[in-house]
C-alpha cells in the first residue's frame, strides 16, 4: 500500500502592483453596470431604442432608480 504525503505550499502575499489591474477592471465594470442600470435610456442615452431600458427595468426599481 502506497501512502502519499503532501505538504502545504507556502502562501505568497500579493503586491499592490499585482492587484491593481484587477481592481481597475472591477471598478470600471461596476461603473458601467451602474450607468446602464441608473442612467441609460434617460437624458444621457448612448443606445437608441428601449431595449436596454426594458432589459434592466425591474432591476432599476429594485435598486430605487426612477425610470418613468
Amino acid at each position: 500500500m502506497t501512502h502519499i504525503i503532501s505538504y502545504p505550499t507556502p502562501v505568497v502575499p500579493l503586491t499592490a502592483g499585482e492587484l491593481l489591474p484587477g481592481v481597475v477592471f472591477v471598478g470600471l465594470l461596476s461603473l458601467m453596470t451602474l450607468y446602464f442600470l441608473g442612467a441609460e435610456q434617460g437624458a444621457t442615452s448612448l443606445i437608441q431604442g428601449n431595449t436596454v431600458h426594458e432589459f434592466v427595468h425591474d432591476g432599476r426599481h429594485l435598486l430605487g432608480f426612477p425610470c418613468h
